[in-house]
């Protein structure tokens, strides 16, 4: 894009910004906005408070943060409990995980697709 193109198109942005923002000066809920906002912080300075200590006077609860590590450990879902029969011996194994030692053995033996189908819950 040449210089040229590219200023005119920033003059165009700007006019439209500018007509954006002449259009929220005369907008009453912008005015009342500011008033209330304007009160406040005078409040605020006569009494000698800031806006962190009205908060946590309102809800003291709200500065603390959990930490990272309880939100992401109560995240997952416990793993459901999967119950294989081998038809061969009658044989049962209960886990939640692909890594037991008689599965692999039988998924070695006799394929993951046929052990797979073993499964009764």
């Amino acid at each position: 894009m040449s210089k040229l193109a590219e200023f005119r198109q920033l003059e165009k942005n700007l006019a439209e910004q500018l007509q954006a923002l002449e259009a929220l000066k005369g907008d009453a809920g912008l005015k009342k906005e500011i008033e209330f906002e304007t009160k406040l912080r005078a409040l605020l300075a006569e009494y000698g408070y800031s806006l962190p200590n009205v908060i946590n006077l309102l809800d003291p609860k709200s500065g603390r943060r959990a930490p990272a590590a309880e939100s992401k450990s109560g995240s997952r879902k416990p793993r459901q409990v999967k119950i294989y029969k081998n038809p061969n011996t009658g044989e049962v194994v209960e886990t939640k995980g692909g890594n037991h030692k008689t599965l692999k053995e039988w998924k070695a033996e006799h394929g993951s697709a046929t052990v797979e189908s073993w499964l009764t819950k």
